[in-house]
């Protein structure tokens, strides 16, 4: 019987963790700079803003464009700021990234799409400072 009711209080955590895994996932390819393996979550067309440019971009196009910005700006470290997974369909965070070019503000959405999520949109701002 100890059992079964420490299970109970297992299943909170471990639906929170797998819950948080794709937010997690993609922080740490943003992290790590890699576009390539991050492109491999994106949806067929990708809402991309940088420095203030927006678009729709086919999922390759925008991969070119995540890995020009990584390019020039290395990312050293990150920290998520906000996650918002209170839907089972659509999940959002936000984290502050710091670069050798600078701090910056990543912002994206991610809609789940037959069964797994996909990113669907994603921003890169400077960071405002107070």
């Amino acid at each position: 019987m100890k059992n079964f009711y420490l299970l109970l209080l297992l299943i909170p955590a471990i639906l929170v963790s797998a819950i948080s895994d794709d937010i997690e996932k993609t922080a740490d390819l943003i992290k790590q700079g890699n576009a390539h393996e991050l492109a491999k979550s994106f949806s067929a067309s990708v809402d991309l803003t940088i420095m203030g440019e927006e678009n729709s971009y086919p999922a390759a196009r925008a991969e070119q464009i995540l890995d020009d910005f990584f390019k020039k700006n290395r990312p050293q470290s990150a920290n998520i700021l906000h996650r918002i997974t209170s839907s089972d369909s659509y999940h959002y965070g936000v984290l502050i990234l710091n670069t050798t070019g600078g701090k910056y503000r990543v912002a994206f959405n991610l809609r789940k799409v037959k069964g797994h999520f996909e990113l669907t949109e994603l921003r890169i701002e400077p960071e405002k400072t107070k």
